[in-house]
């Protein structure tokens, strides 16, 4: 599991990498959550490029960060999602939350 993050013009892009599942999003989480707190990005983009599995943890940590978002008045962004990984997305219902 990894996160990178990096700002820049009112973004937050978290690069996410490895498994999401119980452990690894509350680590996830915590890390997304502590840079958005200090920047107090406009869009927080969730880049799942290097993600190789994902649970319905995931699916949570999606929705909280929409939450916390909305709190800051901004948007999430998913991006670079593979294809298994879409089709948790598409069945959850989560795309209707996000951008």
């Amino acid at each position: 599991m990894t996160v990178k993050t990096a700002f820049k013009n009112g973004v937050l892009i978290a690069y996410l990498g490895g498994e999401i599942d119980h452990h690894t999003a509350r680590l996830m989480r915590e890390t997304i959550d502590g840079e958005a707190e200090m920047q107090k990005p406009r869009i927080l983009t969730l880049d799942f490029s290097k993600v190789r599995f994902m649970d319905s943890s995931g699916i949570g940590l999606i929705m909280g960060r929409c939450r916390m978002m909305s709190l800051l008045g901004g948007k999430v962004r998913l991006e670079n999602i593979p294809p298994n990984i879409e089709k948790i997305i598409a069945l959850s219902g989560v795309r209707s939350i996000t951008g």
